[in-house]
């Protein structure tokens, strides 16, 4: 898959299981009324925020065997540093990492979503020696704003948006400079007509943020009172029950809409293996680094190609195609602080014996 010379020439297809699975799920609403919309709406919002049901942390000396099984299954990437470095050496390390709840903290205020500069530091040593993207939901502009970090390559818009380095490191060949690719392209009118009428139609819910992320729309009800989810709910289907080709899934407190197109975040991952070269090779160990329902298809993507793995950042037992874990950003800046010292070491340790 090579990245197209006009931003909008390469379209994947309309996924058509996600429009009929929006028909089907409309049907059984208007099937079974407005409470059984509302409560099935309801529950799946709070599912999508695990911690608002405030489990007991890893921390907790009561511990339930679920807690104490789920980590068993996902251990922490840094318990098992020694185990990954092992599997990694002779190979070429590849980094995937998602920005809020990763690189930086979950807050209120999606555009207070700022990385700290021990966070940046560390990003930018990996990106030192190894090819590295931020993989987002957000607009791609807006993340590298955050980052700002010109070495990287940035894939906003849960991947509908990518874009090559503008500075390159010494592992950056030349035929992989020139990477640019937005499937969605066709969809930019429908979004801002769609994003235009959202902040009509919810500008008198207090707390709710509608945030325009370009190629999809984020609908942030993190600072909104649960008793009136459902009416944000509402108001955002109602509109979208005259957009087909626009679909809406759930995150961390958000509502996500994006094109009904067959593209995701580890669509984005397998294009960008394939634009640095690597789609057929056996020498490779991608990392992605996530915490949102939205990076399990990047998760799967490497479960089932075999190669490198996933890590969930989550203080609490999710269910997850991850291999591993981390609690929370400062442990993925920790992870990658000692994934660099590990090159280092091993470069000289090359060094010296040749």
């Amino acid at each position: 898959m090579s990245a197209p010379a006009n931003p909008g020439s390469y379209r994947p297809p309309r996924s058509a299981a996600s429009t009929a699975n929006y028909k089907k799920l409309m049907s059984h609403l208007e099937l079974h009324g407005t409470n059984s919309r509302n409560s099935s709406w309801l529950e799946s919002m709070r599912a999508s925020s695990p911690t608002h049901l405030r489990p007991l942390p890893f921390t907790s000396l009561a511990e339930t065997h679920e807690h104490v099984e789920w980590k068993r299954r996902h251990p922490s990437v840094l318990a098992k540093f020694d185990q990954v470095t092992a599997a990694a050496k002779g190979k070429k390390i590849i980094m995937f990492l998602d920005y809020d709840g990763t690189l930086s903290p979950i807050v209120d205020d999606p555009d207070s979503a700022f990385m700290s500069k021990a966070m940046r530091a560390a990003v930018k040593a990996v990106a030192k020696y190894f090819p590295t993207a931020i993989v987002s939901g957000r607009c791609r502009d807006k993340v590298f704003n955050f980052v700002q970090l010109s070495e990287l390559y940035y894939a906003g818009s849960h991947g509908m948006d990518i874009k090559g380095p503008t500075k390159w490191p010494k592992h950056i060949k030349p035929q992989e400079k020139s990477v640019h690719c937005q499937p969605a392209w066709s969809f930019l009118p429908m979004i801002n007509e769609v994003y235009n009428l959202l902040l009509e139609r919810t500008k008198l819910i207090p707390g709710s943020k509608i945030e325009n992320n370009r190629f999809c729309l984020s609908v942030h009800f993190r600072c909104v009172e649960e008793n009136i989810w459902n009416r944000l709910a509402e108001e955002v289907r109602s509109v979208l029950a005259r957009y087909p080709d626009l679909k809406l899934t759930q995150g961390r407190k958000v509502l996500e809409i994006r094109p009904t197109i067959e593209w995701d975040k580890g669509k984005a991952l397998e294009f960008l293996l394939n634009e640095l070269g690597f789609a057929d090779s056996n020498d490779i160990f991608p990392i992605y680094i996530g915490d949102d329902r939205s990076d399990e298809d990047a998760f799967k993507v490497l479960r089932d190609r075999g190669q490198g793995f996933g890590v969930l950042v989550s203080k609490y037992p999710k269910e997850t195609c991850a291999t591993y874990s981390l609690k929370e950003p400062s442990e993925v800046k920790d992870f990658l602080r000692r994934l660099v010292e590990w090159k280092r070491v091993s470069m000289k340790e090359k060094q010296r014996i040749n």
